[in-house]
C-alpha cells in the first residue's frame, strides 16, 4: 500500500530512527563527568599514586569501578577520573613507590607506603568508615583534596629550606 505522502518508507524508517536516537545519545553525556583529584603530601618523585573511587558497597575492596594513576610528585600530585556519573563516593589512595600495584605492608599489617582517603578521613586502628570518606558528585566537574599518612619512615615531603 503506498504512504500518503511523497516520502518511501526507508525516508521514514530512517527519520524515526535518527529522532529516537538523539536523546538517548544527548542524556548520556550527561550523565557522566570529570573528577580531579590532588593527593598531598606525596613523600618522593618515585612510583605512583593510585586512586580508587567507590560506592559503598566496593569501599576499602580492590573492585572499585573508577581508578586512576599519575607519577608521583613530591608534595601534591594531581589524578583525573573520568566518565564518573553523579554519585556518593568515597576516594582511596596510596602511594605506590616500588610499583607492584599493592599497598606494601609491614608487621600487624601497617602500611609502609603512604594512604589516604577523601574529607582526609581519619586512620585509626583500622581503616576509616566510608561515612567518615563520602562525598557527593553532582559533575560535571568537580574537584576534591586529601593528604596521605604515613605509619613507616618519612611522614611527609623533605622540609623546604
Amino acid at each position: 500500500m503506498p504512504l500518503p505522502f511523497p516520502f518511501t518508507r526507508a525516508a521514514v524508517l530512517a527519520a524515526s530512527i535518527a529522532v529516537l536516537a538523539i536523546p538517548v545519545t544527548a542524556g548520556s553525556q550527561q550523565a557522566e563527568g570529570v573528577l580531579t583529584i590532588d593527593v598531598g603530601n606525596v613523600r618522593v618523585a618515585r612510583g605512583t599514586v593510585h586512586i580508587d573511587i567507590c560506592p559503598q558497597a566496593q569501599f576499602l575492596k580492590d573492585n572499585c569501578p573508577w581508578a586512576a594513576d599519575a607519577a608521583a610528585q613530591v608534595g601534591v600530585t594531581r589524578l583525573v577520573v573520568r566518565h564518573l556519573p553523579p554519585g556518593r563516593y568515597a576516594a582511596q589512595a596510596f602511594l605506590d613507590e616500588n610499583n607492584n600495584k599493592e599497598v606494601d605492608r609491614a608487621l600487624f599489617g601497617i602500611p609502609k607506603e603512604g594512604v589516604g582517603f577523601s574529607n582526609d578521613a581519619k586512620i585509626g586502628f583500622g581503616p576509616p568508615k566510608f561515612a567518615d570518606a563520602v562525598f557527593t558528585f553532582n559533575g560535571p566537574s568537580q574537584a576534591i583534596r586529601f593528604n596521605l599518612r604515613y605509619f613507616l619512615g618519612a611522614k611527609g615531603p623533605p622540609a623546604r629550606r
